[in-house]
């Protein structure tokens, strides 16, 4: 088995990281490209802590859930396989599998109260990356738990997922421009400015974290063309971290409260996030 930890995957990713926000914001600032806004980045740094606390606390349990359904599995992956091809199937599996849970992150409401927070700036750089939910570990583990059952070493899987999260970095950026075929096959810089494009030919496209041939498959794939528009449809005018975990609950909150049949609380609650009344009269 592959000797690498999650410790080794921190150790080089970190740096490389940090070094390209460094640069970036060289760049922006040496260019007057304007990609940093302090309050933006302050926002970001409150989400990220929250999500970090989050999955500290709920990491050890996650990982109990997953080697106890691997014991309940169909398969053994690592028997079927060299290595090298294990390492490489997981990381395809865990694309497929993110592209599902983010496009549910999109289209199932309660799902978007969560993941609204990568959304919330208007801004497009490096740091974007990090401004991860609060709760968005614990909503990805419905869809992952898919990957023991069918026979996926969690401990491979743990590492594997790190690397490709870390790859999800390098598409939030301004800085690099079209790659050619690069563009049809994975998702880059370029694809996924499209993704957070509120430009209404960009809404609810480009899924993919590392391949963007999902999207391809599936119908949602979007080429960049027009100048993108960051952010959310309605944005939230705020960086403070809590105003922005809690917007969209708050808002569901008070749909449900005023919801006048259960049909009417599912839509607000599973509904996609521009549902209303009127689709059920029109159902």
């Amino acid at each position: 088995m592959l000797a690498i930890t999650t410790t080794d995957v921190y150790a080089v990713g970190i740096p490389i990281i940090l070094g390209l926000i460094c640069l970036e914001a060289l760049f922006s600032t040496f260019r007057k490209r304007g990609f940093y806004k302090l309050g933006d980045t302050a926002g970001t740094a409150g989400l990220l802590a929250g999500n970090v606390f989050v999955s500290l606390m709920t990491q050890g349990l996650v990982l109990v859930l997953y080697f106890s359904l691997y014991q309940f599995r169909v398969f053994t992956v690592n028997d079927l396989m060299p290595v090298w091809a294990v390492w490489l199937l997981t990381l395809v599996m865990i694309d497929f599998v993110f592209y599902w849970y983010h496009r549910s992150a999109h289209r199932v409401r309660f799902l978007w109260a969560i993941h609204m927070n990568h959304h919330s700036s208007v801004e497009m750089n490096f740091s974007v990356a990090l401004r991860q939910a609060w709760f968005g570990p614990i909503s990805k583990v419905p869809f992952y738990v898919i990957m023991p059952l069918v026979g996926f070493d969690p401990s491979i899987t743990l590492v594997v997922g790190l690397i490709s999260r870390l790859w999800g970095v390098l598409g939030h950026t301004q800085w690099i421009d079209k790659l050619g075929w690069m563009d049809s096959v994975f998702n880059t810089p370029s694809t996924h400015r499209v993704h957070h494009g509120t430009n209404p030919e960009y809404i609810d496209s480009n899924y993919g974290n590392l391949f963007i041939v999902w999207d391809r498959l599936f119908g949602t794939y979007a080429k960049e063309d027009a100048q993108v528009i960051f952010g959310l449809v309605n944005n939230v005018e705020t960086n403070n971290p809590v105003k922005i975990t809690f917007h969209t609950w708050s808002a569901i909150f008070s749909d449900v409260k005023g919801a006048r049949s259960f049909a009417e609380v599912g839509g607000y609650i599973f509904g996609p996030p521009d549902w209303s009344p009127q689709d059920v009269k029109n159902s």
